[in-house]
């Protein structure tokens, strides 16, 4: 989906060599793969700046109409014709963060299948127009977030896992026993307003991160926790929206003294000290423990 997260390309490339092309292998499941930004790899950028972000235009985004929504149309519509077993979309992040998988539906097998890459699982239903939200009405699907495209074991992780996946001759439909899974819930998503300048230990833009931001990633904050300077107002300083897309800024955040806090005890994920993927993307997700009851 993203040109530079690179770690799914070389999980697949060795994939395909070791076990779909050797003849000794025990055979494994059929694989339709999909491989999406093309473009975008070839600059190593995560889209193209006059393409959308290619997880964001599956069916039920909230995107204007492109090409690329017809595209991922058809690639729904075929996987349906197909009945296809499971759904796994890899990529990586930029920022400091455990690899962990994504769900969408709390169902056993969504869990079995996500609990198969490791035990930090984070539930979430926004942003809209991603694969795997538009695949979990056809089968279990999982995104996985294998830490940073440099560091190899990624790529190792994800081969791993696909391994697994391809080899698994159903998935039970039995619970996740609550020992074996630490899940998370993903409650409101935090952006930087496009008319902002921003930064890493810059006072003279409009919104000063500060330096250790992304050491918070899947840490539980305190109240009153340190994000960033700014000189904007309150209301203007983040977008900050829950699950039905509405303003929740002052439940979250607040400003004093031109220091911008936390409100409540959080635990954010996805941030990263790269500026163009903060603007292209968002500054981070805000997440709660999810008490395991399924």
């Amino acid at each position: 989906m993203h040109g530079n997260e690179t770690s799914g390309w070389y999980a697949v490339r060795e994939l395909l060599k070791t076990v779909y092309q050797n003849p000794t292998h025990a055979r494994p499941r059929s694989l339709s793969l999909f491989i999406a930004n093309t473009e975008a790899s070839k600059h190593g950028v995560r889209h193209m700046p006059n393409s959308p972000d290619y997880n964001r235009v599956w069916p039920g985004s909230e995107l204007d109409h492109s090409p690329e929504h017809d595209l991922m149309q058809q690639v729904f519509n075929e996987m349906r014709k197909r009945e296809v077993f499971v759904s796994v979309d890899i990529h990586n992040n930029t920022g400091l963060n455990p690899h962990y998988a994504c769900v969408h539906k709390l169902d056993a097998q969504t869990l079995k299948l996500a609990t198969l890459f490791g035990r930090t699982i984070v539930y979430f239903i926004r942003p809209v127009g991603v694969q795997s939200i538009a695949m979990s009405e056809l089968c279990p699907a999982v995104m996985l977030e294998c830490g940073k495209a440099e560091h190899s074991y990624g790529a190792e992780h994800a081969l791993s896992y696909l391994n697994a996946c391809v080899h698994l001759n159903e998935l039970p439909n039995t619970p996740v026993p609550p020992h074996d899974i630490d899940l998370f819930h993903t409650t409101a998503t935090v952006k930087v307003p496009d008319h902002m300048t921003f930064g890493y230990s810059s006072p003279e833009l409009d919104l000063d991160l500060v330096s250790h931001l992304e050491k918070f990633n899947f840490q539980e904050l305190e109240v009153g926790e340190l994000f960033a300077r700014t000189h904007s107002n309150a209301s203007g300083s983040l977008n900050v929206t829950n699950e039905a897309g509405e303003n929740v800024f002052d439940e979250y955040f607040e400003l004093a003294c031109g220091e911008l806090r936390t409100r409540k005890p959080v635990m954010p994920s996805m941030l990263t000290n790269n500026l163009e993927v903060i603007r292209q993307d968002c500054l981070c997700y805000l997440m709660e423990r999810y008490e395991y009851h399924v």
